[in-house]
């Protein structure tokens, strides 16, 4: 099984912000709490920003918040935001995969590890990660 950098530092970047509601992070900051390649992080949130899981305001007041609540952004969301499937073989999704002889139920194999894997990721969200006490109440704004 490989967990991708993208989906870690997706993660980490989602759990700073969760922990700080109420207030625009950069991804400065984020990169550099979180020991981050800057570079690589400023891509992620861009990933993150497209699927919904951020939102950004520019200028010396801005930066990045949370999309939705923490208690609604799951790890699966995360993945598939930034990764696309949950797992590949060789970098194709496994819904077509078929193989002949006594290969044949392999793929059937390979399916249902992904969706047990999906299901643990769906059943986490980023408040459920969270150290006690440290999520705060988000703000309700009009703003999206």
């Amino acid at each position: 099984m490989h967990i991708s950098a993208k989906a870690d530092y997706a993660t980490r970047a989602l759990l700073e912000l969760a922990c700080e509601p109420g207030r625009p992070l950069t991804c400065e900051a984020i990169a550099s709490s979180q020991e981050i390649p800057f570079r690589f992080l400023k891509s992620v949130v861009g990933e993150l920003r497209r699927a919904g899981l951020v939102r950004s305001q520019r200028g010396c007041e801005g930066g990045y918040w949370l999309g939705r609540p923490a208690e609604q952004i799951t790890l699966l969301d995360i993945v598939r935001a930034v990764d696309g499937e949950v797992i590949t073989l060789r970098g194709e999704p496994l819904a077509g995969l078929d193989y002949p002889g006594p290969a044949v139920r392999l793929p059937g194999v390979w399916r249902e590890v992904e969706e047990r894997a999906a299901a643990v990721l769906a059943g986490l969200t980023l408040a459920s990660l969270l150290p006690a006490g440290t999520l705060q109440q988000q703000p309700r704004t009009g703003a999206a």
